[in-house]
C-alpha cells in the first residue's frame, strides 16, 4: 500500500542488472537512499560486505541526518552490540519475525513503522527505501530506469492537516515511550517501568530504580492561551493542563510539517523536530534523572 499511494519508492540488489559493477551499484543507491531497512539476522552479522561496508555507511548518513536507518530483526541474534543497537528496531519491541505466531501480523508492524516515519518527516510523495539483506553473491536481475529523488514541491497545509499531523505525533510519542520503557527495564538490572494511557490525550510514564521512583512524567495534548493546542511535558504525574516544562507546536514550511518547542528549551524554537525528534527530545527529559545520577 506505501507503493500503491506513492509514499516510498524501493530499491534491493535483486534490480542490478548482468554485468554490473555491483558493489558500486549498491553504495549509489545507499547514497540515495532516505530510508535505509536493515534486515537483521545471523547471517546479516556475519557478513563482512553487508555489516563493514553497507550498514556503517549507512549508519554514518543516519548520524548526518541525511537518511533513517531501521532495523528489521528478521531472526534472532545478538544484535544488540551492533553499531544500530541504539535504534528502535522493528517489529515492536524487537521481537524478532521468525518468532511471531503470525508473520503477516510481525510485517504489518514494520509497514506501519515505515509508513509513521514517512509521516514524521511530513512526506507525502516517494521516498527511495532501501533494504540491506545478507548476502553470499549478487544476484543479477532486471532494473528500473534511473531517475532523480529531487522530486518534492512547495505544498500549503491546511489546519487539518496540521491538526492530524499532531495526532499522528502524539500517538508516535506514545508507542515510542511504551516501547521505549520496556527496552530500558530489559537491558538494565534493577530498573522497573510503567507506561499508563490514561486517554487518547494523554499517557504517563514511570521509572524506579529497586523500586524507589527516580522519574516520572506526563504528556497530554492540551491548550494554551498565548501557544494553541500542542502537546505538552511536565516533569510528574498530573491530571491537569494549566502548567508544562516543555511545550511542542504543529508548524509548517513551504514542503514539510514539524514540530518546534516554546518551553524550557524556548532557545532552541527555530529547530525543526520531526516525530521522531519530538520523541527523543521527551525521553532526553524524562531519563535525564537516571543519566546524571540525580534521584
Amino acid at each position: 500500500m506505501l507503493k500503491r499511494q506513492g509514499m516510498i519508492d524501493t530499491w534491493h540488489d535483486r534490480r542490478i542488472p548482468a554485468g554490473s559493477d555491483f558493489g558500486g551499484a549498491i553504495s549509489e543507491q545507499i547514497e540515495l537512499a532516505d530510508i535505509i531497512l536493515l534486515l537483521i539476522s545471523p547471517d546479516f552479522l556475519a557478513s563482512d560486505y553487508c555489516y563493514d561496508r553497507e550498514m556503517l555507511r549507512a549508519m554514518e548518513r543516519h548520524t548526518a541526518g541525511e537518511a533513517k536507518v531501521i532495523p528489521v530483526i528478521l531472526r534472532p541474534c545478538d544484535w544488540h552490540h551492533a553499531p544500530f543497537g541504539k535504534l528502535l528496531a522493528i517489529p515492536r519491541d524487537g521481537k524478532p519475525v521468525t518468532q511471531w505466531s503470525d508473520r503477516d501480523e510481525a510485517f504489518l508492524e514494520v509497514s506501519k513503522a515505515i509508513r509513521e516515519l514517512c509521516r514524521s518527516e511530513g512526506r507525502s510523495n516517494a521516498v527511495e527505501v532501501k533494504s540491506i539483506p545478507s548476502r553470499s553473491s549478487s544476484r543479477p536481475m532486471n532494473q528500473e530506469g534511473p531517475r532523480s529523488s529531487n522530486l518534492r514541491l512547495k505544498k500549503e497545509f491546511t489546519d487539518r492537516d496540521k491538526d492530524r499531523f499532531k495526532t499522528e505525533t502524539f500517538d508516535f510519542m506514545a508507542k515510542f515511550f511504551e516501547n521505549s520503557l520496556g527496552e530500558l527495564e530489559e537491558r538494565n538490572e534493577g530498573i522497573e517501568c510503567e507506561f499508563r494511557k490514561l486517554d487518547a490525550n494523554r499517557f504517563t510514564a514511570s521509572i524506579y530504580k529497586f523500586g524507589n521512583s527516580v522519574a516520572k512524567c506526563t504528556v497530554f495534548m492540551g491548550g494554551d492561551r498565548y501557544l494553541g493546542e500542542g502537546i505538552s511535558f511536565i516533569h510528574g504525574e498530573t491530571s491537569s493542563s494549566s502548567s508544562y516544562n516543555e511545550s511542542l507546536q504543529v508548524g509548517s514550511d513551504d514542503l514539510s510539517m514539524f514540530l518546534t518547542a516554546f518551553g524550557a528549551s524556548f532557545r532552541n524554537s527555530d529547530k525543526k523536530l520531526s516525530q521522531r525528534g519530538a520523541s527523543e527530545m521527551y525521553w532526553a527529559m524524562l531519563i535525564q534523572p537516571l543519566q546524571s545520577n540525580i534521584r
